[in-house]
């Protein structure tokens, strides 16, 4: 597994969950930022929840929507890997369905892994995220085979531009995602209620 920190285990016990839940935090965030923002919100019972830790507070040092150099690429393969080995030790555990999601830096991250290791039994959840580097850049791409996945975006996100997202968007759908997707207007770069909601309905249609 690629260096990054011990990540934050909550709720049920993997072996009992009947779904399990990587959250990824953002840029110079946390875990227990995740918690407080977002898993303490959550209305499910029942999810096996792991919080990846990364180290730094960041996965990688670019923004997001900047051309991928040499540099950025090492440090978001060595973060996907990470997710990865996190991936093996939860559904080596027991085999049920997981929901893979994030904020911000851990949105784009979130989705990067689906675009190298989906699709998988269960979703994705990118929360005000879109692709790491630009149209120029050679990006991996995954079939999705119906996979359900949820974007999320604001016009006025200073992190994560309309066009960004838009173009993540489209990427799902080339990738045949069952795609929900919602835009906020004038939301500040922060999970809303309105994403808290669809997140949990996500999770509950999972543990069905």
């Amino acid at each position: 597994m690629a260096h990054h920190g011990t990540p934050l285990c909550l709720g049920a016990e993997p072996g009992a969950a009947l779904v399990h839940c990587i959250f990824i935090h953002g840029r110079t965030q946390s875990p227990e930022v995740m918690q407080d923002h977002v898993i303490s919100r959550l209305k499910i019972e029942g999810v096996a929840f792991v919080l990846p830790r990364a180290e730094a507070n960041s996965w990688y040092s670019a923004r997001a929507t900047e051309p991928l150099t040499p540099e950025t690429r090492r440090q978001l393969d060595q973060s996907v890997l990470y997710v990865r080995g996190l991936v093996q030790d939860l559904q080596g555990q027991r085999s049920v369905p997981l929901l893979i999601g994030g904020f911000s830096q851990g949105a784009c991250l979130a989705l990067e892994y689906a675009m190298r290791f989906g699709p998988w039994d269960g979703a994705l959840a990118s929360l005000t995220g879109c692709r790491v580097g630009t149209a120029s850049c050679d990006l991996p791409f995954a079939d999705l085979d119906c996979m359900p996945a949820y974007l999320t975006g604001s016009d006025k996100d200073p992190w994560i531009p309309v066009d960004a997202f838009a173009n993540a968007a489209a990427v799902l759908a080339r990738a045949r995602s069952q795609l929900r997707c919602d835009v906020i207007p004038d939301r500040a770069h922060e999970v809303s209620a309105q994403e808290i909601v669809v997140l949990d309905r996500f999770l509950a249609d999972l543990a069905r």
